[in-house]
Formats: structure tokens, C-alpha cells, sequence
């Protein structure tokens, strides 16, 4: 790995690795997107990758690419955050992670691996545990349509513009204390209602005591972040699979997932505790394993309509 070279404000700083292991940029970063209009992620049209990143040391852009592929990327990197950036990328695409130990015995889940790569089941981590609750906590109980049309009016109202060329229009994900204050009728306006605002905002004054469980083991961090109003199964593990990069997380609760490991792994739509049974061969790579049906496009056939995206601001 080279050492982070340059100047963090207009020219940025620059890193490259050399990977002992196939790496997916656009896989391992594309958990943290949050659908097309994504203010604090851009794909461009040379294939590059842009995110931004309220980091300890203050915001921060950074542009990924692959150079060499499978092992080789190059990553530059802007703002007050930037150097704090650049020394994450390793773990963001999951040089931390352990995946090796994963030998899945199903055919459906070999099928995938073998289709896939090991690179596909590699969890990253980011880090930042606060950034990856808020966005968690906007898709409780809505469509993702839903959600991420809140995120992107929130980022685009209270986030900061994007240090360095990044794309027009990218933003940072706001401080704590701006979270905590937004007043009720934006929430209103980007169309959150009162339970999940509240949550919010509840995090955003604890949002010290939150970064510092990155420390904790992801049990204990789980209990932690349970522990907090608001914060239930689903939402712990979302959060934990991208902040921690927890290969065991499992979002139980989730709207899609139980049925689509149960058709996948055993012919039959599952609920919660089928999917929790069908995936206890893989503990310790739960997550993993429920990622890669869900790559391998283990669905079962779509009966009924979609659930409608509500619009609360016309409540």
C-alpha cells in the first residue's frame, strides 16, 4: 500500500493499493448508496466511485477506481477528512474481513460464490456508525422509494457541499448537532414522520457515545444500539453491516429477505424464524450467506401488488 501523497485541498491526496485478494469496488461500496439520486454517492461515466464521508477530522470526497483489476485500485481524496479517508479504504473494501472460512455447503449458495467470487461475500466496514444509522433508521417500515427520496431531501437541505471536483450537487452527511435539530416541519417536508425523526434525533445527541461502541464486540454492539428508543433487530443489523462490517448480522424483519433465503435454500417463502433456522449452518456468516441469495436473485415469484410509497407530507 502506497502512503497517502499530496495536498488535502485542491489537488487531494492520493493512495493505491495492491490487494492480496480479488476486490469488487462497486459491490463493496454500493451498500452505502442509497438508490440513484444519492447525494453522498456518484457512480461516474468512467466507471469511478465518489462518496462522501463526515469523517473525525471533518468532511471529505473520495474517487475510487480500479486500475488493475481484480487486486489494484487507485484513490484520491479531498477536504479536512481526506487523509482519515484514504487510511479507510483497505477496510471499506474489506481487507479486515475473513471470508475464507465460509464453505457453503447448499447448492444454491455454492452456485453463487462460484458465480459470484469470494469478492462478492467480502463485507467492508465504514466505520462511522451514526452515517449508517440515520439511512437505516429513514427505511423502518417504508419502501425504499420512500426512504431514500427523505435521505436525498435531507442531505440536499442540511448536508455541506462535497470538498474537492466531485460531481455537481454531491453533500456531506450533516454533524450531530445539525441532526439534532431540525425542526419538525422539515422532517415533515422530506416526509419522515414523528416516530422516526424522534429516533433520529435521539442518536444524533448520543452521537459520541455511538462511534464509541465501534470498540465493542458486534454482540455487545448490537445490545448497545437495541438499547436505544427506536433501535430494534433490523435496524442494529443494518447498521452493524456497514458501520462494523458484521458478517453475521442478519436484518431480521426485513420485508423481502426471509422469503427470498426460504425460496432460495428451501423451495418455500420463510418468515423470520424459517429464515434464522435455514441460515444457523452459516453462523458466524449469516449476513454473508443471506447476501448472496439475494445476488443470486433467490426470489419467489411476485403475488399481489407492490407495497404503495406514501407521501406523509400530504398527511
Amino acid at each position: 500500500m502506497s502512503q497517502p501523497a499530496g495536498d488535502p485541498g485542491t489537488a487531494g491526496l492520493t493512495g493505491q493499493w495492491c490487494f492480496p485478494f480479488p476486490v469488487r469496488p462497486a459491490l463493496a461500496l454500493g451498500v452505502h448508496r442509497r438508490g440513484r439520486g444519492d447525494p453522498a454517492f456518484r457512480i461516474d461515466e468512467s466507471g469511478a466511485i465518489w462518496r462522501t464521508c463526515l469523517t473525525p477530522h471533518g468532511p471529505a470526497t473520495l474517487r475510487l477506481v480500479s486500475v488493475d483489476a481484480p487486486v489494484q485500485v487507485l484513490a484520491r481524496a479531498w477536504g479536512p477528512g481526506a487523509s482519515w479517508l484514504l487510511a479507510a479504504v483497505p477496510d471499506l473494501l474489506g481487507a479486515h474481513d475473513e471470508p475464507a472460512a465460509f464453505q457453503p455447503s447448499h447448492p444454491f449458495l455454492r452456485d453463487a460464490l462460484r458465480r459470484y467470487g469470494t469478492a462478492a461475500v467480502r463485507v467492508g466496514r465504514s466505520s462511522r456508525v451514526l452515517e449508517a444509522l440515520v439511512p437505516a433508521v429513514l427505511e423502518q417500515k417504508v419502501v425504499a422509494a420512500e426512504a431514500r427520496r427523505a435521505w436525498r431531501l435531507l442531505l440536499l437541505k442540511f448536508g455541506t457541499p462535497a470538498p474537492g471536483p466531485a460531481p455537481a450537487g454531491m453533500r456531506v452527511f450533516p454533524p450531530p448537532r445539525v441532526w439534532a435539530r431540525i425542526p419538525s416541519w422539515e422532517w415533515h417536508r422530506a416526509g419522515v414522520e414523528g416516530v422516526r425523526a424522534r429516533t433520529i434525533i435521539g442518536a444524533a445527541t448520543v452521537a459520541a457515545r455511538l462511534e464509541g461502541m465501534l470498540a465493542l464486540g458486534p454482540s455487545e454492539a448490537d445490545q448497545r444500539l437495541r438499547s436505544l428508543t427506536g433501535i430494534g433487530p433490523w435496524t442494529s443489523a443494518e447498521t452493524r453491516q456497514r458501520a462494523w462490517g458484521d458478517p453475521d448480522a442478519v436484518s431480521v424483519g426485513d420485508y423481502h429477505l426471509p422469503a427470498a433465503v426460504g425460496w432460495a435454500l428451501a423451495g418455500q417463502v420463510a418468515d423470520d424464524a424459517g429464515m434464522l433456522a435455514l441460515l444457523a449452518p452459516y453462523a458466524g456468516h449469516r449476513h454473508r450467506a443471506a447476501r448472496l441469495v439475494e445476488l443470486g436473485g433467490g426470489r419467489p415469484p411476485r403475488r399481489g401488488p407492490r407495497m404503495a410509497v406514501r407521501d406523509y407530507r400530504a398527511f
